[in-house]
């Protein structure tokens, strides 16, 4: 008995080196973490139970037959992440650079099929160098059927992919099929063809990182949603995300006990539209005295600034905000933005948490580049997102919600639950000056009456009162009493039940 027990000790050893010493100091040569110490770092501690320790690969081709190391290039299981089960896998580039084989596809695969039948979220730490070429069509194979499984856990349950190392090929379609992507600088990368083949075939000249490294897709390409510093923020920024997030689509959103009063009163908001109506504010100063200690976790933060996204909790709760954000471009509505805004507002919607919208927005951005590059298309993303949506929605308009973008924007026509304004919010078709030079085309040449006709139609239309009287918004509130009313509507939706037509699926305008 002794013995065997001994010769379990020692292959449990041996599969924890992975790759071996050196190639372990080699990672943290490099600043990284390995496959082990990122899985300690990122679940409580002493909750990680491992799946297939022993798998190896099958191929013989090679010289593979000779070797074959312990886990085969990837760790699985499960844990716990403040005492929430989650379901990990994390790629061990010391063990064939991480490469993807039959073996290690259908270790993923099994924890994917786990997290499924116990309704519980997914965190892949990806680092790759994409397919094991020893393997050929067999690891193809077991990329798509990675790819399946990512498809059908779409909506169901919540996906986390955290690219810690190099990710090229196919290997870069599964992360972009799940939920949410964070990247760490320096140190990570994404692409479908590497600076290599890109030489050949066009003749550019790029590097690796700016091919696709965290920069290019946090601020260009809106691929990754974030980008952190080194491996240890990355991992306790996903535990922080993934506090907000319920475990499945059949759970209402996570609550923890709160400190804030949802009664509380924030005084300094009834100053923060300027008087000038062309002067911006920081819409994040009102997202944060909304939410209970200030607390914004916010996603693609570097990407089309112009719309903010994240979460909140309202009395310990989730809840999802989308902003219009006067400080860049006005906040006005363009392709990147709308883009950004639907994707966040179909993942609220898949998982039940309810969505808050701060509006202040001139309309959508006019031009050429904005028309060819099909802006009407991805303007209709967020109608649609925000139209589909059956979970609670509260909107609240500070300032401007002018033409088709005062509809988009959760508006009352689109189902919103409950739609305030502030006593500063201008909801028409369009701003006075555009206004006025339409409907009075033949005063053009008298810019007293102009003055004067502007000056008229501000005062009969730059105030949220015509829309009240049609009943498209249920009250004007005190900006000070925000939080409170916010609070108070979520909470009197609670037990909202709304239900779309049946269909198979919806076609949206992708």
């Amino acid at each position: 008995m002794k013995r065997i027990l001994k010769e379990l000790d020692t292959r449990r050893h041996d599969a924890r080196l992975g790759g071996g010493q050196r190639r372990i100091d080699a990672q943290h040569g490099k600043g990284k973490l390995t496959a082990r110490e990122r899985i300690e770092v990122l679940l409580d501690e002493g909750s990680f139970e491992e799946f297939d320790m022993f798998k190896a690969h099958r191929c013989v081709d090679f010289g593979m037959d000779k070797v074959k190391i312990p886990g085969d290039g990837v760790i699985t299981g499960w844990g716990t992440i403040n005492g929430r089960l989650v379901y990990v896998f994390s790629q061990d580039f010391t063990v064939f650079g991480g490469s993807l084989s039959e073996t290690h596809a259908e270790k993923i695969c099994k924890i994917m099929d786990m997290a499924m039948k116990n309704g519980a979220p997914v965190i892949g730490l990806n680092d790759s160098g994409g397919a094991r070429i020893q393997e050929g069509v067999a690891s193809l194979a077991g990329y798509a059927d990675v790819f399946q499984k990512n498809i059908l856990a779409s909506g169901v349950i919540p996906q986390i992919s955290v690219i810690m190392g190099p990710c090229a090929g196919g290997a870069v379609y599964s992360p972009a099929m799940t939920d949410f992507i964070y990247m760490v600088r320096d140190s990570s990368y994404m692409f479908v063809t590497g600076p290599d083949v890109v030489k050949t075939v066009t003749n550019e000249v790029v590097t690796a990182e700016e091919l696709g490294g965290a920069r290019t897709h946090t601020t260009k390409s809106s691929v990754a949603d974030g980008a952190f510093d080194n491996d240890i923020e990355t991992l306790h920024e996903i535990r922080r995300l993934f506090d907000f997030l319920p475990l499945n689509n059949r759970q209402d959103v996570p609550q923890r006990p709160f400190f804030d009063d949802p009664e509380r009163i924030e005084p300094s908001l009834d100053t923060l539209v300027p008087e000038n109506p062309n002067l911006p504010y920081d819409m994040k100063e009102l997202v944060r005295k909304v939410a209970d200690e200030g607390d914004f976790f916010e996603t693609q933060a570097d990407f089309a600034a112009n719309i903010l996204t994240g979460f909140i909790r309202i009395e310990g709760r989730t809840v999802g905000v989308v902003a219009n954000q006067p400080l860049v471009l006005a906040g006005v509505l363009d392709i990147d933005s709308s883009r950004k805004a639907a994707r966040f507002v179909r993942f609220c919607d898949a998982f039940n948490i309810p969505i808050l919208t701060f509006v202040d927005v001139p309309g959508f951005l006019p031009g050429t580049a904005q028309e060819y590059g099909g802006v009407i298309k991805h303007g209709a993303k967020l109608l649609f997102a925000y139209g589909e949506a059956t979970v609670p929605k509260v909107t609240v308009i500070t300032r401007k919600a002018y033409g088709g973008a005062y509809d988009v924007m959760a508006s009352k026509h689109l189902r919103g639950d409950f739609n305030y304004a502030w006593p500063t919010a201008q909801i028409a078709v369009m701003g006075a000056k555009g206004a006025v030079e339409i409907l009075y085309r033949s005063e053009l040449d008298d810019p007293e009456k102009i003055a004067q006709r502007t000056a008229e139609y501000e005062a009969r239309f730059a105030n949220p009162f015509v829309a009240a009287e049609k009943g498209f918004i249920d009250d004007v509130i005190m900006p000070h009493s925000t939080r409170k009313r916010v609070a108070r509507a979520f909470a009197s939706l609670r037990n909202k039940e709304l239900k779309n037509p049946w269909k198979k699926h919806d076609n949206m305008p992708l």
